[in-house]
């Protein structure tokens, strides 16, 4: 898990490019609200994930529309989702 995600968080799905450079982490937070965030890895960063954007501090109530959000920001995502 990312250093920018609170380790109180439980992560609850994770979704990866094919070539594994790539994910998206949907997550629930003590407070019962749900997120997400975009994290990339690269050789250069010796395989640690690196969050691409500040997705985690949007909140939502529910699960499905977290997912859903993570869908329409992460173009690759959707790309995944449709295949």
């Amino acid at each position: 898990m990312s250093s920018r995600l609170n380790p109180t968080w439980s992560v609850l799905t994770s979704a990866q490019t094919p070539s594994g450079d790539r994910c998206v982490d949907v997550f629930v937070r003590t407070s019962g609200t749900f997120g997400y965030e975009e994290f990339r890895r690269d050789p250069e960063d010796m395989g640690v994930w690196t969050p691409v954007q500040y997705f985690c501090d949007l909140e939502f109530s529910e699960l499905e529309q977290a997912i859903d959000a993570a869908r329409r920001s992460v173009p690759w995502l959707a790309l995944l989702s449709e295949g």
